[in-house]
Order: structure tokens, then C-alpha cells, then sequence
């Protein structure tokens, strides 16, 4: 694998910290639904993933709690692209529609739902995000989609 793959991005500046208190929020979500099956749970995830994907993360949910306790904290700010992180929280959205379809339909949602919390672990408690992976090679095959 290619070690020196350089991210693409938009110029928009965002606290990578916030992201990995966000990614925490979705961790803990995961894991309580995946103990619980309470379909409030995905739903909630479906609302707050489209929230921040669409640019209306001002009212997102996660992202106002992560902002406040990034606050109390005191947690440093560590730039990053918006970008990969917009297009992660897609990805996450598409998931959180797979895991309410999948719940709805009766089927188990044990894999995508396990998918969604050990990526969201990487992110949080790793600081990796899988998805500027994944944006940098789709921004290579479709580079008019950015």
C-alpha cells in the first residue's frame, strides 16, 4: 500500500479533535444499540450523519455535544480538512440507513452495525480515519465530484 497518498481537500479548516469526540459519540452509540436494538439508536445516527454531511452541522446533535465537551475539556484544536471528514460522515450515513432498513426489514444488523463501531473506534480512539482513504481514491477515479 501506498504510504505517501496525499488526501485531497477543500481549504475548509475544522478541529480534528471535535472529530474524534464526535467518532467517540458514534462509537458509544453503536455499542448501546448493538446491546439494546433500539431503532431510536440507528435512526438517531441516520439524522446526525445527514446533518453533518449536508453542511447543516450546526445542528447536529453529536457535534454540538463533542464542541462542548472539547470546551470543558480544555482539548487542544488540531486543524484538519473538511473534506474527507464530510465525505466519512456520508459514508456513515449510508450506514446508519443500511443498519434502520436492515432493523425495519427484520434482518440482523450485527455486521454493518460492528463495520460502523470499529471504524468509528479507529477514529476516535486512533485518530485514523479510513475515510480520506477512501475520498482519496474516489476523488482519483471521479475528480469531478469534489
Amino acid at each position: 500500500m501506498n504510504t505517501n497518498l496525499e488526501c485531497p481537500v477543500d481549504g475548509i479548516q475544522i478541529n480534528e479533535t471535535k472529530v474524534r469526540m464526535v467518532a467517540g459519540l458514534v462509537l458509544i452509540t453503536g455499542l448501546v444499540y448493538l446491546v439494546s436494538g433500539w431503532l431510536v439508536l440507528p435512526l438517531l445516527l441516520v439524522l446526525d450523519f445527514g446533518l453533518r454531511s449536508f453542511d447543516f452541522g450546526k445542528y447536529s446533535l453529536f457535534g454540538n455535544v463533542a464542541e462542548w465537551l472539547v470546551k470543558i475539556l480544555r482539548l487542544p484544536y488540531k486543524a484538519t480538512d473538511q473534506a474527507p471528514k464530510r465525505f466519512a460522515a456520508r459514508i456513515g450515513f449510508a450506514f446508519g440507513v443500511l443498519i434502520s432498513t436492515l432493523q425495519l426489514a427484520g434482518v440482523s444488523t450485527i455486521i454493518p452495525t460492528g463495520v460502523l463501531v470499529i471504524f468509528a473506534a479507529l477514529e476516535s480512539i486512533a485518530g485514523f480515519c479510513a475515510g480520506c482513504y477512501v475520498y482519496t481514491f474516489y476523488i482519483r477515479l471521479f475528480p469531478k465530484a469534489a
